[in-house]
């Protein structure tokens, strides 16, 4: 698999494990020329939160140092904040806005046979 299909096989788990939950979702892959947010939903207590979906391929090897959070810098945060503070800001996101927003981190493991975790971090901006 490309690091593209990768990353949208990724994102797919996520949106599957977010209805699940009984989360909304708004947008996918939301872009503006300064960033792009992932996943845009809705969640149960009705917080727009804006998900980072991080995914990589670790095999069978469960030893691996390097995991998917780990790629989340302060630069990148830096781009989701600004992207989400705008369209958290336009008329399209009012209608949603009831408990505020804030930006999550999914991060998304990959092992063979199909099989997958994801975890979350809630609120990785501190904002």
């Amino acid at each position: 698999m490309k690091k593209s299909e990768i990353g949208t096989f990724g994102e797919d788990l996520v949106e599957k494990d977010l209805i699940s939950k009984h989360h909304k979702i708004i947008a996918r892959n939301y872009w503006q020329p300064w960033g792009e947010i992932d996943i845009i939903a809705l969640s149960p207590d009705q917080t727009l939160v804006f998900f980072e979906v991080k995914t990589m391929w670790c095999g069978d090897d469960s030893s691996e140092s390097l995991k998917p959070e780990d790629q989340m810098t302060g630069a990148k945060i830096k781009k989701l904040q600004r992207t989400a503070s705008l369209y958290a800001a336009s008329k399209e996101a009012r209608r949603y806005i009831k408990k505020g927003w804030q930006i999550d981190l999914a991060a998304v493991v990959l092992k063979s046979a199909g099989e997958h975790t994801i975890t979350y971090y809630e609120n990785v901006s501190g904002s």
